[in-house]
């Protein structure tokens, strides 16, 4: 569909069209004496014909030029520029000669023909529509008039189309309507910028300013091709850039409607943005969050800026400690913008801070796949290590202590949870219960055993293995590390007996009978 991407300079769809005979040969003089400037016109017809024949169409003109200027009441000579003007892509121009030489002559059908052909490459159907039925109300029969009448009404309907489809936002279907409408229409303007807007609009940009662009350097005030070119830019959060554009087109056309609307938008959109920011950068987070929201408000269409704004407040949740908010802007922003690394960032920290470290990988593996750095290597190496950690037991939890307890606070924490969940302690439990807190006993024993070595406690901290010393967790025994830490005698045995009772007698070392 190479006419769609055309313009007024581009060939004709159709192939060169030869002239008819009637229109190639020197019409039958006025007087049995032609004057001297007929002859001449003739001449410079002819000589027209023959670089037209050979598809030289510039000297063509040059020539139908000068037998117009020699006889300028002929119909065919400018039916013969027309169909040459036609041929070089200047429908315009074209469309005024046709026009002239059936103002010259009514029952000129090439002339009706051309006009109506001139009509339809510049997007006004129903006035193809009409040249062309006069075309048929000279010679029904002509077959090239009856297709083109089909074209002219298929025209018609893919503009129905596009108009509703547009109000419904299927933006698509829109862009598919005016490809198929611009095959029949090569030159029209309007129908370019209807499917570059729907371009912008499909995140397209590429395509739609390579077609605003095109039309701009043909007419440099077309003011619906300025606001595409704005509206790109726009959409691609270049807002400063994109208002220059929005107000040149307000320049050609003050009255342009959805120029005015996206002005207004930009010029919002940028004042907002740039309070939430220094608001951010003063600290007042509350302020910089309210900000922001009302920026996500203005244009829900705008997605690359909007993308940005999410990050933004995403940023001012997690310096406001409102994680699962911040995870949910960072959601939001990478929907609109899959692309958009720092937001992974944002979310993986989050994602970390939380403690969610298998997300906080697959965040950082999308960072690092699209940017090869250090850095996000070396993150997506501390989220592995997380998450390596987080699927062992958790040494600390298991006592009830911070990552950074002294030792003091590990052996307190010990002596609470160990007295806590001694086997003895809950023999009258049922036996369900009683494996529970067997089962918690030893834990309490294995967690104090790694916390409160300095070696094994720093090899636990990086993630590395235990079992790589040669220490299996599963021989050690929990009644032991009891009797070692407390000093009792004969410490304790899990099927009753003689011990020392140390949440009886907390104080004092005292022997008494334990329940059997």
């Amino acid at each position: 569909m190479a006419a769609a991407a055309g313009c007024d300079v581009v060939m004709a769809a159709t192939e060169p069209e030869l002239l008819h005979d009637e229109e190639a040969k020197s019409p039958t003089p006025l007087t049995s004496h032609p004057s001297v400037p007929l002859l001449e016109a003739e001449s410079f017809k002819e000589q027209g014909n023959a670089y037209y024949a050979k598809k030289d169409y510039n000297e063509a003109y040059n020539y139908y030029t000068k037998a117009i200027d020699m006889c300028p009441k002929n119909a065919s000579y400018y039916g013969n520029r027309a169909a040459t003007l036609m041929m070089l892509g200047r429908f315009r121009e074209a469309l005024g000669d046709a026009q002239q030489s059936v103002r010259l002559d009514d029952s000129f059908v090439r002339g009706h023909l051309r006009e109506g052909k001139c009509h339809l490459s510049l997007g006004n159907a129903m006035a193809a529509c009409r040249s062309f039925q006069r075309a048929l109300e000279l010679d029904h029969k002509n077959a090239q008039a009856q297709q083109e009448f089909k074209n002219a009404n298929a025209v018609i309907e893919y503009e129905k189309i596009a108009e509703t489809d547009f109000e419904k936002r299927d933006f698509r279907k829109v862009v598919f309507c005016m490809d198929r409408a611009l095959e029949f229409a090569p030159a029209c303007h309007r129908f370019k910028i209807l499917k570059a807007e729907c371009l912008a609009m499909l995140g397209r940009y590429p395509e739609a300013q390579s077609v605003a662009s095109d039309i701009l350097r043909m007419d440099s005030t077309n003011a619906d091709a300025l606001y595409v070119r704005g509206l790109c830019l726009y959409y691609e959060d270049c807002i400063e850039k994109a208002v220059q554009f929005f107000v040149q087109a307000l320049r050609m056309a003050p009255d342009h409607e959805k120029a005015c609307v996206a002005c207004r938008n930009a010029k919002a959109l940028k004042a907002k943005k740039e309070d939430g920011n220094k608001a951010f950068k003063e600290g007042n987070y509350k302020l910089a969050y309210e900000l922001y929201t009302e920026a996500l408000g203005i244009d829900p269409n705008n997605i690359k800026t909007n993308a940005k704004l999410y990050c933004n407040r995403g940023t001012v949740n997690s310096k406001l400690r409102k994680l699962d908010d911040a995870i949910e802007d960072c959601t939001n922003a990478v929907k609109l913008d899959d692309t958009y690394i720092k937001a992974y960032l944002r979310r993986a920290q989050c994602y970390m801070d939380t403690e969610q470290y298998e997300e906080a990988v697959r965040d950082y593996e999308k960072v690092y796949q699209t940017e090869k750095t250090k850095e996000h290597k070396q993150l997506l190496k501390n989220a592995q290590l997380e998450l390596k950690k987080s699927k062992r037991k958790d040494y600390y939890k298991i006592l009830g202590v911070d990552k950074n307890a002294s030792e003091d606070e590990i052996k307190k924490a010990y002596r609470k949870r160990a007295l806590m969940h001694h086997p003895d302690r809950h023999s009258g439990a049922s036996a369900e219960v009683q494996k529970e807190e067997e089962k918690k006993f030893k834990e309490v024993g294995e967690a104090f055993t790694i916390l409160s070595d300095p070696k094994k406690k720093t090899r636990y901290d990086s993630g590395q293995d235990l079992d790589e010393e040669g220490m299996n967790m599963g021989d050690f025994d929990a009644n032991n590390i009891f009797k070692a830490f407390f000093g009792g005698p004969g410490g304790f045995s899990f099927e009753g007996g003689y011990a020392w009772c140390p949440w009886e007698f907390p104080d004092h070392k005292q022997m008494q009978r334990l329940p059997s």
